[in-house]
């Protein structure tokens, strides 16, 4: 089996124009970055269509290093449904340079369900985390300037929340001090970085339905707090307008295609397990206005991705999906079981079905938001007929869900006909009801976490640190309490102990700090030991990327 890249290598692409024509997008509206990419301006986007066509979500069971493969799915099932003519476009997020240098190797997909340039689109591709970087870290400059040049007055800032971002995975920068030396250096203060995704200016972007809307969220980011509590925001530092500049190309969903030459928008890159998950609203409606399916994901298991999606981004954008598609793979569901992370990849009946465990927990979750649910299998090649066969028994029989198989990886399309069909058949016959929202916009932020902790992750209890709680109450006394909740947890378990597997239910969730972004009209709760800057493993995927021959290599 070719490699990835190798696979991505020997695709004639098609011109960005020829992509845009296949699905009526008007070509003198694209914004050409190169012969293969495209940027799409937002009046693109026609609400009359978008509420005609059908949102699919590809999420999946609680994530395992062993890797689940939506991304590969979303791409999967997209070309299956072109494959039966059904005009289908794919919404995705766009990869960060973090785990593409740290652990993954890459994010567009796999074998012949990727998305293409994948090199381009995994690496620079066209500079929206470099303007969501350099944004992020002008603000920080612009604060840090502030206090340094009206030190001593009465306009100074007691608390700054501020940090700075970097897409790259350095633990060393977690925390540091800045103003050390001479004193024209600044004002001595700990400050420190998170990863670009977890950027309140990345779920701005993805949660902005317009350049005006954008403009509006960042002249209400609040970086820190007067003396007197006061908010002190991006507006009263005077640089709303600079900011919007800045992010003014990024805002704009980037046009690519498939290994079968059909269209997929990729778009923004929050975190799932530290921010909402997400791909851009702008890219999936644009996706829709040009399509009768758009398929799109949601980051790691259902807990997070899948959750966040319904209760933030659909909340906002007021979308109704028709359909959640969710992926399972006989080594997740292994690990799941129980079975040592060194023997998933050998046949382990009895493993594979302690395992459903997991999967049964998220199916009852996504049926309790109305959703209609599909499994989907992803299927590798060590994979044994006996163990499909359970899992297709188990999700028909006892979860009464529809159940297909998917080998898109190896076999492009024509290995998601079955997956493709099914989707059609279950949305004509049987789609989703309207979403059934896990909390209200008048209940208190306390009471959001504490739904989505008891009733999606299964905890007994929910504790909060002082500081958590000394936050909650400020921010009730500014009345800034209406904001969906996105929380941030370890992505390996329903819990915050990342070596949970299963199905954890009876647990403790600890809420350590809470973090308002008021920019993006979201509260963060942090659980666990979960951390907005992720660090290295011993071997990094970026000691096997280079560059030879002229061809890049390392890319998975």
């Amino acid at each position: 089996m070719k490699t990835d890249i190798e696979i991505a290598r020997s695709i004639k692409l098609k011109r960005i124009n020829a992509v845009a024509e296949s699905v009526n997008i008007p070509v003198d509206q694209v914004e050409h970055h190169g012969r293969y990419i495209g940027k799409l301006p937002e009046s693109l986007i026609e609400d009359r269509k978008v509420t005609k066509s059908r949102l699919i979500l590809v999420t999946a069971i609680t994530a395992t290093k062993a890797g689940i493969g939506k991304t590969t799915v979303s791409i999967g099932l997209a070309l299956g449904l072109n494959k039966i003519g059904r005009k289908a476009i794919v919404a995705l997020r766009e990869p960060s340079l973090g785990p593409c240098f740290g652990m993954k190797g890459g994010a567009a997909g796999g074998g012949y369900a990727q998305v293409l340039p994948m090199d381009k689109i995994n690496l620079h591709f066209t500079g929206d985390f470099h303007a969501i970087t350099s944004a992020n870290n002008m603000i920080s400059a612009m604060l840090d300037n502030y206090l340094y040049q009206h030190q001593g007055e009465d306009c100074g800032i007691r608390e700054v929340l501020w940090r700075r971002v970097l897409d790259v995975n350095d633990r060393s920068l977690r925390s540091i001090v800045v103003g050390l030396g001479r004193k024209t250096n600044g004002i001595v203060q700990e400050s420190g970085f998170d990863i670009t995704p977890a950027s309140e200016l990345m779920a701005i972007l993805c949660l902005s339905k317009n350049l005006k809307d954008l403009r509006r969220r960042v002249a209400k980011i609040i970086l820190g707090f007067r003396f007197d509590d006061t908010p002190f925001t991006v507006d009263d530092l005077g640089i709303t307008g600079a900011i919007t500049v800045l992010l003014q190309d990024a805002i704009h969903p980037n046009l690519v295609q498939t290994t079968e030459g059909t269209p997929a928008l990729i778009h923004g890159g929050p975190f799932a397990n530290i921010a909402h998950g997400c791909n851009s609203i702008l890219a999936t409606k644009m996706a829709m206005t040009f399509s009768d399916y758009t398929i799109t994901e949601a980051g790691f298991g259902a807990d997070l991705g899948a959750e966040k999606f319904y209760n933030i981004k659909c909340r906002k954008a007021k979308l109704q999906p028709s359909l959640t598609i969710i992926v399972a793979t006989a080594q997740g569901l292994k690990m799941h079981g129980g079975v040592d992370e060194k023997e998933i990849k050998k046949p382990n009946k009895e493993g594979l079905i302690k395992g459903f465990a997991n999967l049964d927990k998220h199916v009852s979750n996504l049926k309790g938001f109305g959703q209609t649910v599909v499994v989907c299998f992803n299927k590798f090649a060590q994979d044994t007929d006996e163990e499909l066969e359970a899992c297709k028994r188990h999700c028909e029989e006892e979860l009464k869900v529809g159940f297909a198989i998917n080998s898109a990886f190896t076999e492009g399309g024509e290995g998601a006909i079955d997956l493709a069909q099914l989707v059609v058949d279950t949305i004509d016959n049987n789609p989703s009801k309207p979403l059934c929202h896990t909390y209200t916009d008048e209940d208190s932020i306390q009471l959001k976490i504490d739904k989505v902790a008891h009733n999606i992750y299964g905890a007994s209890i929910i504790s909060y640190s002082s500081v958590a709680k000394r936050k909650l109450k400020h921010f009730e006394k500014l009345g800034l309490t209406s904001y969906p909740i996105c929380i941030a947890k370890t992505q390996y378990s329903f819990s915050g102990d990342p070596k949970a597997y299963g199905a954890a239910d009876n647990f403790e969730l600890q809420i350590k700090d809470i973090v308002l972004n008021n920019g993006a009209e979201m509260i963060v709760a942090v659980a666990g030991d979960i951390l907005r800057m992720p660090g290295l493993p011993k071997s990094p995927q970026a000691e096997r990327i280079d560059i030879i021959d002229g061809k890049i290599e390392g890319l998975s």
